[in-house]
């Protein structure tokens, strides 16, 4: 059975902007972050590019503001590993500590040219709208928009990578803490992040979710394929079995292992046959879950 390839997120985006070229400086700077840090740095980047396209920025600013989330954590290369690592809750103490990253990584920006017109990633992406962000709890007019738009990226991603999330079923559930986010509080008219930028979200993840049910709908297809092979090799086997002659059973025989793929014999052919139904039961379900996530998504409203 061939290996199902799905990958959570897309990059289609950024190919398109061929940012790996025009940002090797920048991007370089992530090979001393830790794994986790830095693959979360690539997926931020990732849906900032995306949900600049959909709110019709200009390809330089898409540039500007995808390399802006790929630097948003670099302050994180000075925060203990303890600390950055830790699987349990934060305390006061340490959650002050980790918040220290996004000052650090703003000065390294600016002590550094090249990565100085960048700077505004590291620095914005915790601030909230209503003013409970950090580190300098302002308000969405003293904000940027790519930090805004970085904010969005980030608290998603950081969702989804907490949850572990292999499959967008259930992704509506991640959204639902946005929209609360997005919610202004009793007090304020501005919730903690824009809702417009919440919206450009919404549609690449509906664009997600329709990209991994056509991997599922793909991968289904071959199981269907497989499955009708190998029960055309069970009805020869059958008749096989059946032959009182030796040719009978020879013509048989020889149309089977023409069937049979790699790996697959006489004696095991059914045991495969099953693992592929099974499968092919999984993948079903999955999709009709898949399908019933993208109504929820359209359903929900800001």
């Amino acid at each position: 059975m061939k290996e199902e390839k799905f990958d959570f997120y897309s990059k289609t985006s950024l190919k398109s902007y061929n940012l790996d070229d025009a940002m090797r400086y920048q991007l370089s700077m992530l090979d001393s972050l830790d794994v986790f840090t830095r693959r979360h740095s690539e997926n931020v980047a990732n849906l900032t590019c995306r949900i600049c396209e959909y709110m019709n920025a200009s390809n330089k600013f898409t540039v500007y503001c995808t390399t802006c989330a790929y630097l948003h954590d670099i302050g994180k290369l000075f925060i203990p590993s303890k600390i950055l690592q830790k699987d349990s809750a934060l305390t006061d103490e340490e959650f002050k500590i980790m918040k220290t990253h996004t000052t650090i990584g703003y000065n390294m920006c600016m002590k550094d040219l090249k990565l100085r017109p960048y700077a505004a990633g590291a620095l914005y992406h915790h601030e909230a709208l209503d003013g409970s962000g950090y580190p300098n709890g302002i308000t969405k007019k003293d904000i940027p928009i790519e930090g805004q738009i970085i904010r969005v990226a980030d608290e998603y991603d950081a969702i989804v990578s907490k949850r572990q999330y292999k499959s967008h079923i259930d992704i509506s559930e991640t959204l639902a803490i946005l929209f609360e986010d997005a919610t202004p509080k009793k007090g304020n008219k501005d919730g903690k992040i824009n809702s417009k930028i919440l919206k450009a979200l919404i549609k690449v993840v509906i664009d997600d979710v329709e990209y991994e049910k056509y991997c599922v709908q793909e991968y289904l297809e071959y199981l269907e394929e497989n499955i009708s092979r190998l029960n055309e090799i069970d009805k020869y086997v059958r008749k096989m079995n059946e032959s009182k002659k030796e040719k009978d059973k020879a013509y048989y025989e020889n149309g089977i292992k023409i069937l049979l793929a790699d790996g697959e014999t006489i004696s095991n052919y059914y045991d495969v046959l099953e693992e592929y139904n099974q499968a092919k039961q999984v993948r079903s379900d999955m999709l009709k879950k898949l399908d019933s996530e993208i109504k929820k998504i359209k359903k929900m409203k800001i």
